[in-house]
């Protein structure tokens, strides 16, 4: 059996007794729920827009440096992003955006125009690193620098994080409560709001969930010499946001979405994302917030009837 972070090599999974298997389970957990009782001026639902600007990192943590894999990831900044800054300018919809320090990097005043606009710019990684495969020492060195750059180009320092591809290693719970972050924004035990455990203890530390669901990547991705090609037609793909946000609608819930300028960007792409943000916009009392004004709201105003933390 190959060598994981945190696994044992010398015996199979099926092998592993019941403080093994439970441990690796119960290191992270979903604790309380922080639903609130009401949404902010009696709002219906809470809507927390969220775009990751990744950019040339997808392809620079790969080694791949081809002016065409660097050309791929520069059509985010340069177009992706501007449409969906006018789309939200628009509809005056707050958003977040957890940005990579070396596309910030790259692109500071694409970083500088999100934080001008009003929108909440969340820390991303460094170059859009796997945590996984990463030291417990280099990862807190790259998500520290990464809070640095971001700091540094907008003047105020994240309080929120979505690890790269939602990769959580075996380090990464205690170095965000290390670094001082209030929320996260990579874990999917939920489709609502809740407090992360650390092998069974509160952390004080607020979860947004999100899921590849509401997610472009998933839908629209390609690999140019791989096997993967977009599948979903984005006809196909608004419809499905569109079925989630209305399940959320009814349930007086949270919607949230994942999105990237250089997948969403695209003009076929940007009519579907605009489709469902005029979806959203024809229904009344929505509260749309950043991740950041979700999870104070949420820890302040947790206090749905629930037992033993799950809603039920």
């Amino acid at each position: 059996m190959g060598s994981k972070q945190g696994v044992s090599t010398e015996l199979e999974p099926w092998q592993w007794d019941e403080a093994v298997w439970r441990g690796h389970a119960e290191r992270v957990r979903a604790g309380r729920d922080l639903t609130p009782r009401v949404w902010p001026g009696g709002a219906r639902i809470a809507v927390a827009l969220s775009f990751d600007p990744d950019h040339e990192t997808l392809s620079l943590r790969e080694g791949e440096t081809s002016p065409g894999a660097m050309g791929r990831g520069e059509f985010g900044s340069r177009v992706g992003s501007r449409r969906i800054l006018q789309l939200l300018d628009k509809h005056q919809i707050p958003a977040t955006f957890f940005v990579p320090a070396v596309s910030a990097l790259l692109h500071p005043q694409e970083t500088k125009d999100y934080a001008a606009a009003g929108h909440e710019i969340g820390a991303h990684g460094w170059i859009h690193e796997r945590n996984a495969l990463l030291s417990a020492e280099d990862e807190l060195e790259l998500t520290r620098r990464s809070v640095d750059v971001l700091e540094k180009l907008v003047g105020q320092r994240p309080v929120g994080i979505r690890t790269p591809s939602a990769d959580f290693s075996d380090s990464t719970l205690e170095i965000l409560q290390d670094l001082g972050f209030r929320y996260d924004s990579s874990l999917m035990a939920d489709d609502m709001p809740y407090e992360i455990l650390s092998n069974g203890q509160p952390t004080g530390l607020v979860e947004v969930p999100m899921e590849w669901i509401r997610d472009d990547a998933p839908y629209f991705m390609m690999t140019r010499f791989g096997p993967y090609r977009p599948y979903t037609p984005p006809r196909a793909w608004v419809e499905i946001m569109k079925d989630e946000f209305d399940s959320a609608y009814a349930d007086g819930a949270l919607f949230q979405l994942v999105c990237h300028p250089h997948i969403i960007g695209h003009r076929s792409r940007m009519h579907a994302l605009r489709d469902l943000v005029e979806h959203m916009k024809a229904h009344e009392n929505v509260w749309y917030a950043t991740h950041g004004e979700i999870a104070d709201y949420v820890w302040r105003n947790a206090g749905r009837d629930t037992e033993n933390g799950v809603r039920q």
